[in-house]
């Protein structure tokens, strides 16, 4: 398996080479002022990665705060249609449902898209940090000199295809070339590197500079990070090597449980402590640190680094956005979605205004029949604002105010006015 030759897997490929461009600036920026180390360009390559997605992930937070608000509306318009299987029912719930949503100014549609574009951003990030010379050509100009060498050395192929599984799980299966050469290089442990001088004492001075140069980009905190800390604890003989690569999973497990703590704490804020998934979010927050813990102890430190810096900058994000979600008003933010909602209907309704707000006066009940394509959203909105208000009960003086109830009330108003017009 050639791992430097870049993904050419369906979306993954295009966005890691993307995002291999990113990390090959930043690299080329820190070279400026002397710092070529690669545990320091992941740390900023996160950084910059997750400030792009910091608007996702706001608005991924403003839905999770606005669901437990949602879910007693949603969950009356469920039991209003419970057993009602027609097909103007079913349009009516579903109807009434965006309604919801629009009134509390969340997309679920859009939520989901933006979930599917973190996990797209992230298989390619994996990508881009386990195979940095394939992306970074900064990196991959330091192997060039030796695996030149090497692809014309007598017994390179045997060696290096033997020793290519043992150090980074796969095998040289295409052509020997280069990129296979300096993808087995790249994850080297220093006793590899000294088997490497032996076996091939002719190129003892090119390993020599090629091995210097590497460790001086490779090496963060005393970590090699193309090596695993499980096989730096099971190897190394000094202890504070062992320390730091303990230390790599134990942080990336606690950094983890605190950004997912921090995320879990404003949901149920927002609920009032009646969130239904507390319990299960409870328990994946207990899982997935631990899951975290072991795959960065199994996977290289480069991988760690991105996973507890990641987290790191994470949780200092959802810091900010709690605050930010905190001092929002809900109420006014419910007033807010339903002007945007009634500059909606007008803007939509064009020139044919008068007409809209004709079939807006319509009675609900006159209309059993499926909808009429011709009808206009003012209309719909109209019947459905209609609807839930005798459901519901509620006259104008007895309604909780933000409720849909309201805002039934206030179209009927808007009509009634216009109709003395």
């Amino acid at each position: 398996m050639s791992l430097l030759t870049q993904s050419n897997k369906f979306l993954i490929g295009p966005v890691a080479v993307a995002l291999g461009w990113v990390m090959a600036g930043l690299f080329w920026l820190m070279s400026l002022i002397g710092i070529s180390n690669i545990g320091l360009a992941i740390i900023l390559f996160t950084f910059v990665i997750l400030m792009a997605m910091l608007p996702l992930t706001y608005r991924q937070q403003k839905f999770s705060r606005m669901t437990p608000l949602m879910q007693p509306e949603l969950n009356a318009i469920q039991k209003k249609y419970k057993g009602k299987t027609d097909q103007v029912s079913m349009q009516k719930m579903n109807d009434e449902t965006k309604m919801v949503y629009a009134k509390y100014g969340v997309n679920p549609a859009g939520s989901c898209v933006q979930m599917a574009i973190s996990m797209l951003v992230l298989f390619p990030l994996y990508n881009v940090i386990m195979n940095v010379p394939a992306y970074v050509p900064a990196v991959k100009r330091v192997f060039e000199p030796l695996a030149s060498a090497l692809l014309k050395a007598p017994g390179a192929e045997k060696y290096l295809t033997g020793i290519a599984s043992s150090i980074s799980a796969t095998t040289i299966t295409k052509n020997f070339t280069e990129n296979t050469i300096i993808d087995t290089l790249y994850k080297f442990h220093p006793s590899t590197w000294a088997d490497l001088a032996k076996q091939f004492p002719d190129l003892a001075g090119t390993i020599d500079t090629c091995k210097n140069t590497i460790n001086r980009m490779n090496f963060f905190l005393g970590l090699n990070i193309a090596d695993t800390p499980m096989n730096i604890i099971r190897t190394h003989a000094s202890i504070w090597l062992v320390i730091g690569a303990v230390l790599i999973p134990v942080l990336a497990a606690a950094s983890q449980w605190i950004s997912a703590k921090l995320s879990m704490e404003m949901s149920q804020g927002a609920a009032g402590g009646a969130d239904q998934t507390a319990a299960t979010m409870k328990t994946m927050n207990t899982v997935m640190p631990l899951m975290s813990a072991f795959f960065t102890l199994t996977l290289p430190v480069g991988m760690g680094i991105y996973w507890i810096a990641s987290a790191v900058i994470r949780t200092i994000q959802q810091i900010f956005i709690n605050r930010r979600l905190e001092k929002e008003d809900v109420n006014e933010l419910l007033q807010k979605n339903l002007e945007k909602q009634k500059e909606k209907m007008e803007k939509k309704g064009g020139v044919s205004g008068q007409s809209i707000m004709k079939n807006a006066t319509i009675n609900t009940k006159q209309i059993e029949a499926p909808e009429n394509p011709r009808l206009s959203k003012a209309r719909t909105m109209q019947n459905k604002a209609k609807n839930l208000s005798e459901d519901l009960g509620s006259e104008k003086k007895n309604v909780r105010r933000g409720s849909l109830a309201e805002r039934a009330n206030m179209v009927s108003e808007y009509n009634r006015e216009h109709q003395k017009k």
